[in-house]
């Protein structure tokens, strides 16, 4: 019967594995072929063509066109990069932002209070059309001749800048052309905030009623973040999700994966009056949020070599000869950070990547942020956290180190039923079961207390990897980012060293290949240490150093009690 050490190799080789199959998956997934920016490539700017040439007829948005004017789709991340409009450059205390008057589209968003993962003296580029890394924001309106992301703006400068004491700022894009109507789109830029405001204001100046749809999408390709952004290694598993994700009361948080949309497989609610429509990366969201209570459809699609589409349509109603309307959508761009994002729209917080144990993870994050508001530093909260869990599940830790313990005294009464039964296994499985009763041993006693803690610490695993607030923030002198790797690998060698004498304290396997197999064991996991965050790394030494002094004590509680027994 398998005992607890070979469970507890069995668990983390199978966790290991799974990582690595899934980072395998992704390290091997096809790439986007190399696709240099050309000033002459052909504009073909893709749009959301499937939703909206679907929905009229059928949609329960009230006043669908019944043929939506969409241009083609583009194919090619080259073409996409390709625009003919002139740059707008818009900068406040939160942000740089490139916006273009093809389309009005966002084109590029620097966070100027977040740094580059490479070089923490660099404001990190989120959104920009780069080849390698392509990533913009789009908007337009739908409706015979009204202006889509391809149309033509005109401002009134080239540059604006949010001066001292002013709190908002507005940017003012108009249609140079909208087939009789009079169309002007609107940013607004908040201080101290990620979110933009983008309106658009329509004046019907034809002799005939209109039902504009507005839509704003983003337009991504399925590539992993840059390391600017997070020093994410998925060859070794440290990854988070990466696509969009769409939110509604009625199905909740939905991640969509692109391989999904690849093959047309996407599950997530299409119509709804609520929720939000998102593009997720590690540590980072950009999100569009609609008002509550609003009708909107919302899409996922391929619309060419390795681009996506993610976003919302919503109607901006019936307009009549010489009467206007307007509609406004917020859009967040920035960091994860729960805090501020629950306060933004329901569900948003959800977007930090948790892993399918959230119910855990979400309870263990709360409470390391308790502890570092105590501490005042991410990685002595780690320390603190782990010590606490460690705590928690001492009881259990205790009693599985018993059985441990337990079961190597009988290891020789084990080895004399393999030689006495041989082959026979029904006859050895009896004798073993009899003997478990005689020494009223439960075989499985060690095992149990361990399992029931590999959900948290799995959760604790995910919270240290998802968490933004752990993204360059400094421990000890060479720990300056914990979110990075430890640059001298100081913390791997004293994890291979802690896990070496936890294996050497804890009781030895009667089996010498599983003896073998765990001293290896010390020295594999250090190689895959070397890439992980630091922070996730400071709380596997902690662990161990924890498991040592917790095994040592019950060693000699277990000795003192045999020579009491002896002495009776």
């Amino acid at each position: 019967m398998m005992d607890t050490q070979r469970l507890i190799a069995f668990v983390v080789f199978s966790f290991s594995a799974l990582l690595l199959w899934d980072a395998w998956q992704k390290h091997n997934a096809p790439k986007a072929p190399p696709a240099p920016v050309s000033a002459t490539a052909p504009i073909g700017t893709p749009t959301p063509s499937t939703p909206l040439s679907t929905s009229p007829t059928t949609s329960s948005v009230p006043g669908a066109p019944a043929t939506a004017p969409v241009p083609a789709a583009a194919a090619t991340v080259a073409s996409a990069t390709a625009v003919s409009g002139e740059a707008i450059v818009v900068k406040t205390d939160m942000f740089e932002v490139e916006l273009n008057t093809m389309g009005g589209d966002i084109r590029r968003v620097t966070l100027l209070r977040v740094f580059s993962a490479l070089d923490r003296t660099k404001p990190l580029t989120l959104v920009a059309p780069d080849p390698k890394n392509f990533f913009v924001t789009q908007s337009g309106l739908l409706g015979e001749g009204l202006p889509n992301h391809k149309a033509m703006y005109t401002a009134s400068a080239k540059a604006f800048a949010l001066a001292d004491g002013q709190d908002t700022l507005e940017v003012t894009l108009v249609a140079k052309d909208a087939n009789g109507a009079e169309v002007t789109k609107r940013f607004v830029f908040k201080r101290g905030r990620y979110e933009i405001d983008v309106s658009y204001s329509l004046k019907n100046a034809s002799d005939k009623p209109l039902a504009p749809f507005a839509y704003f999408q983003f337009l991504r390709d399925s590539n992993p973040p840059s390391q600017e952004a997070s020093q994410t290694n998925a060859f070794v598993g440290v990854a988070t999700f990466t696509g969009p994700a769409v939110y509604t009361e009625a199905s909740k948080f939905h991640k969509v994966d692109f391989k999904d949309i690849e093959k047309g497989k996407q599950s997530h609610d299409k119509k709804a009056k609520d929720g939000w429509i998102a593009m997720i990366q590690h540590y980072f969201v950009s999100a569009w949020a609609p008002k509550a209570g609003v009708e909107r459809e919302y899409f996922t699609n391929k619309i060419g070599d390795n681009l996506y589409t993610a976003g919302v349509i919503v109607p901006m109603g019936a307009i009549a000869p010489g009467a206007s309307a307007s509609i406004n959508m917020p859009l967040y761009i920035g960091p994860q950070e729960t805090d501020k994002l629950e306060k933004i729209a329901p569900g948003l917080e959800l977007v930090v990547d948790y892993g399918w144990l959230h119910i855990l993870a979400a309870p263990l994050f709360w409470l390391l942020k308790w502890l570092h508001a105590l501490l005042g530093n991410w990685g002595w909260a780690i320390i603190a956290l782990t010590v606490l869990i460690k705590a928690v599940f001492y009881p259990l830790n205790a009693k599985a180190g018993r059985s441990m313990a337990q079961m190597k005294v009988l290891a020789p009464k084990m080895e004399k039923l393999k030689q006495l039964y041989g082959d026979d296994k029904q006859k050895m499985n009896q004798a073993m079961m009899e003997l478990y009763k005689t020494e009223k041993m439960n075989p499985l006693g060690g095992c149990l207390p361990i399992l029931v803690q590999i959900p948290v610490f799995i959760a604790l695993y995910w919270v240290l990897l998802a968490s933004i607030e752990l993204r360059h923030a400094p421990w000890l002198a060479w720990i300056q980012d914990l979110s990075a790797p430890d640059p001298y690998f100081v913390l791997p060698v004293i994890y291979a060293i802690s896990m070496f004498v936890q294996t050497k304290v804890n009781p030895q396997p009667a089996d010498p290949v599983q003896a073998r197999i765990m001293l290896i064991m010390p020295i594999m996991f250090s190689v895959f240490f070397l890439f992980f965050p630091s922070g996730l790394v400071l709380y596997w030494v902690v662990q161990n150093l924890i498991g040592i002094v917790q095994q040592w004590h019950i060693n000699r509680t277990l000795a003192a009690e045999a020579l009491k027994k002896n002495r009776r």
